[in-house]
């Protein structure tokens, strides 16, 4: 069979140094933000690859034009009906197979936007050049945030993250598959670990909500399973391979409890029970997050909770905790329920329930308040000796992990709404942006409805909008963005997809993929995401490491053992003495035990 002349697609190296592996086609129209190459003999372009191609324009200037590849396709050329590849592989018809490969610009240096010209050489890009073509070079600080397929390093730029000129991370996929809360630790981890943040990292903070499981309770302990290959891959980011070296656990106490111990089962050692005070409940008017369901925002006795709010708040306090109203001395969320249900009476003297509020009103606020009677008293109490230990205090370490997972979803919002309220006056208190304060909060959906308004959503909203000034960014996370509020998606800077469905994917709000990358969303393996940022105007398929911080009980080393990777791999430097100052602050495998 006759193949016409292999030579015409011969390639070979280029002055630049990066393989050449095709030229610009003219069978496709080429423009300056999209365009084909035709992929030469004994070379192959696969999705994700980046590439470079020059022009050299009428006054002697030389263009550089970098994309990355979107599309690849193959097809016999000269041939007609389907059928007809039967007869080429049988040799009776002549036919060329022909590869081309679809290129998105996403740099021109000099900036003159005009498309390649047909015929010109296309070269992958590798090293320098790579980093050229995907603005590596150009962000002043650099936040390793994944591998590449090819197990180069990809980068986001710190200013869209830290508040420099923009905030916040979103991330996006199926429960379970997609890997939200993973990547979430990575970046965290990441910006801790790579010295990115330079000396603000010491006092840098942040708060995570461990909403499923106990999985988050285990930052602190090496990855037993932690796979031979993957030190390696931490090398090439330039980060150490080992758990997070200062954390802080919280979570809520045993219900019934009198001592208002921990309610967790895997984790036994260095972890603090949370509650509020009947006197913080009033004095901070914390009443409104019972209500901090969508639903109660639709209802009229939103007005009776902002005006028994406004009572409480005058409560006198009589020490660990309590407080009297009226002469009567509550210590247990049980009593206040009683106390405002007398107080609220529509015929009673008190009208605490405000003037011109009907029985019905009230009664549907007191069920309301009822209902979260079994789910709250042992959250909300003035009968446990020192208190004040038991409040989740920001400054004990530097991740703080504020575990939710044995509350119903009521206790849940009264948590987040609560711990985040504080935070958010924290910053605003301070005046200043540094030190920053990450906030990590999966099922955003639950907590920022697209519909409605709440306590919780307000914050959050407040958080997307003036956190950035503040120095406190949210990194969300949800399966559906679809349902969660426009405003706190769209001020997130870096937007990221793991797994998604199908359904979900062709909604506008991952507008920013391109067509074959919403598929390919559909798809992708746990472990792999899509990252946008925005000084690159093409998402890019992200992989980051196996976890080295135990995610879950059964991979928590017993002696939090940090394994800890030195030296130089491939030319990058891993932090040696961070690695040695995290393995010097391991715990005592018997600290929190009583002496004796």
């Amino acid at each position: 069979m006759d193949t016409g002349d292999s030579r015409a697609r011969t390639i070979g190296p280029s002055p630049a140094g990066s393989p050449v592996v095709g030229r610009v086609i003219g069978t496709e129209p080429a423009t300056p933000l999209e365009f084909w190459v035709g992929v030469g003999d004994g070379a192959y372009l696969q999705l994700d690859d980046v590439v470079v191609v020059d022009r050299l324009l009428p006054d002697g200037q030389r263009l550089s034009i970098s994309g990355v590849v979107s599309q690849v396709r193959a097809r016999h050329e000269g041939v007609r009906m389907d059928s007809d590849v039967f007869l080429v592989a049988d040799g009776v018809l002549p036919a060329e197979v022909s590869e081309a490969a679809q290129v998105l610009a996403t740099r021109f240096e000099p900036e003159v936007f005009v498309p390649p010209l047909p015929g010109e050489e296309v070269r992958k890009a590798v090293g320098a050049e790579r980093d050229a073509a995907l603005l590596f070079s150009q962000m002043p600080a650099r936040l390793p945030a994944g591998l590449s397929r090819d197990d180069e390093p990809f980068y986001l730029d710190l200013e869209f993250v830290d508040g420099s000129r923009g905030a916040h991370v979103n991330i996006s996929g199926v429960s379970g598959v997609a890997t939200k809360t993973s990547y979430a630790t990575f970046l965290l981890y990441s910006l801790f670990h790579s010295g990115v943040l330079g000396a603000e990292a010491a006092n840098t903070k942040a708060l995570v909500f461990n909403v499923k499981g106990e999985d988050l309770l285990f930052l602190d302990h090496a990855n037993t399973r932690l796979g031979d290959d993957q030190p390696a891959r931490y090398a090439r980011l330039g980060l150490p391979v080992g758990p997070f070296g200062s954390v802080a656990c919280f979570a809520p106490p045993v219900r019934d409890d009198p001592n208002a111990s921990p309610d967790v089962a895997a984790r036994q050692r260095e972890v603090t029970s949370f509650f509020w005070t009947i006197e913080h409940f009033c004095r901070d008017e914390l009443l409104p997050f019972l209500f901090a369901d969508t639903e109660d925002d639709r209802q009229q006795y939103t007005m009776v909770v902002h005006n028994v709010t406004a009572r409480l708040r005058h409560a006198e306090l009589v020490g660990d905790g309590g407080v009297n109203v009226d002469g009567q001395v509550v210590r247990s969320f049980d009593d206040l329920v009683e106390l405002i249900e007398l107080k609220v009476d529509p015929d009673g003297p008190e009208q605490w329930a405000g003037r011109a509020i009907g029985a019905g009103t009230v009664n549907a606020f007191l069920r309301r308040l009822h209902a979260a009677r079994p789910h709250l008293r042992h959250l909300v109490r003035g009968d446990v000796p020192h208190p004040e230990r038991h409040r989740v205090d920001f400054d004990r370490a530097q991740v703080t992990v504020v575990d939710l997972h044995n509350l119903n979803d009521r206790a849940k919002r009264f948590v987040v709404g609560v711990v985040l309220q504080r935070a958010f006056e924290r910053k605003e208190r301070s005046g200043q942006a540094r030190p920053l304060q990450f906030v990590v909060l999966d099922e955003l959906n639950k907590y920022a409805p697209r519909e409605g308004s709440s306590p919780i959503k307000e914050i959050l909203l407040d958080v997307a909008e003036r956190g950035r000034s503040l120095g406190m960014i949210l990194i969300g996370a949800q399966q559906t963005a679809s349902e969660v509020e426009r405003r706190i998606v769209a001020n997130s800077a870096v937007r990221v997809v793991g797994r998604l469905d199908a359904a979900e994917a062709a909604r506008g709000e991952y507008g920013f993929l391109p067509p074959v990358q919403r598929q390919r969303a559909t798809i992708v393996k746990p472990g792999t995401m899509l990252v946008a940022q925005p000084e690159l105007p093409v998402p890019l398929v992200v992989q980051f490491p196996f976890p080295a911080w135990a995610t879950r009980a059964a991979e928590a080393s017993r002696e939090r053992e940090v394994v800890a990777v030195t030296g130089t791999h491939d030319g990058v430097d891993v932090d040696e003495a961070h690695a040695m100052a995290v393995a010097a602050a391991v715990a005592d495998p018997f600290a929190g035990f009583p002496p004796g």
